[in-house]
């Protein structure tokens, strides 16, 4: 093969190994430690498959709490799984209080791939006020805005940092993965359910 063509293949076959490198498939994963040695966590997720989890060596791990409804303040970034309402509002399942480095994350409305005609928002509260069924929250994004009712039956959360302890044998988990050519997964954050409080959906 003369040099400019051979150099040209070489090249070809860098950029496709570097996009698909790029496009490697990612999975949320949810589940409990089954098993848990040298940086590997065997996982059984909750429609009962064991996975195997590759945990970076800078593993960041979180833990999640739970808060009131008050706690949600204007100015909050929050992403609300939520019910659509007839009158165009949403009614919150759960709600997530990402922590302010996490702010952004997500922005947008669209549905909520973890409970069937649900949608997930991740925005900013621009306003609270109160009402009978609970606190009426108005939602902001960049491409429009909705109103959130937040009635007692919700579940509200939020991250907060956790020991590496945390993470053991028995504990539920939640994380977002990049599958492995071996059909193992590997993963450099991990959110663990810690005294009692599940990860979020």
């Amino acid at each position: 093969m003369p040099i400019k063509k051979l150099s040209l293949a070489i090249a070809a076959m860098a950029m496709a190994a570097t996009t698909a490198f790029a496009q490697a498939p990612s999975a949320r994963i949810r589940g409990t430690v089954e098993k848990l040695e040298a940086g590997v966590a065997t996982v059984k997720t909750t429609d009962g498959q064991s996975v195997t989890l590759k945990l970076a060596p800078n593993l960041a791990i979180s833990a999640v709490v739970k808060l009131s409804a008050s706690e949600i303040k204007p100015g909050s970034f929050i992403g609300a799984g939520a019910r659509p309402m007839a009158d165009g509002s949403l009614s919150a399942i759960q709600i997530n209080v990402f922590p302010e480095a996490q702010r952004g994350t997500g922005e947008g409305h669209r549905d909520w791939a973890a409970m069937p005609q649900t949608t997930m928002t991740n925005a900013t509260v621009a306003e609270t006020v109160s009402a009978v069924n609970g606190p009426v929250v108005t939602l902001k994004y960049k491409d429009g805005e909705k109103k959130l009712v937040i009635g007692p039956d919700a579940i509200i959360l939020t991250t907060v940092p956790a020991e590496a302890a945390d993470l053991k044998v028995g504990a539920e988990l939640v994380t977002t993965a990049t599958k492995n050519e071996d059909g193992t997964f590997s993963t450099a954050r991990i959110t663990v359910g810690k005294n009692g409080v599940a990860p979020p959906l």
